[in-house]
């Protein structure tokens, strides 16, 4: 699998699309696979502000774009079910956890909590 270096975040990973066949299990599998997985829309303005809070705290993100998949739709509906609103995007992994969305990341970077659980997910260092 080739990764390319996405603009100036983390790693935009290709999706396979015939690896699994529900979408959920399809989220579930690629949310565990690095610390912090974010899923986006590349023309997103909330999905780019989130990438650069994630960036500019130190932290590397794995990406994965929706609208450059074919399986796209089918993955932002699943995310819509497991968020329970019509906001698909972003939508946050830290541990394989879901945090949720825009909303759901900046309260817990103004409560601080999400140095936490950066740290506890290997994600930060410091």
């Amino acid at each position: 699998m080739q990764y390319h270096q996405a603009e100036s975040w983390g790693y935009y990973v290709p999706m396979r699309t015939s690896m699994l066949s529900d979408p959920l299990e399809k989220v579930a599998r690629l949310a565990s696979g690095s610390a912090v997985v974010i899923f986006s829309i590349s023309s997103c303005c909330m999905c780019h502000a989130v990438k650069r809070l994630f960036c500019g705290m130190g932290v590397n993100p794995t990406v994965y774009e929706l609208d450059h998949d074919p399986r796209g739709k089918e993955i932002e509906k699943a995310l819509m079910r497991l968020l329970g609103n019509s906001t698909s995007v972003p939508v946050v992994f830290i541990g394989g956890k879901l945090i949720g969305s825009m909303d759901r990341v900046m309260a817990s970077h103004i409560s601080g909590t999400l140095v936490p659980l950066l740290k506890e997910a290997g994600a930060l260092w410091l």
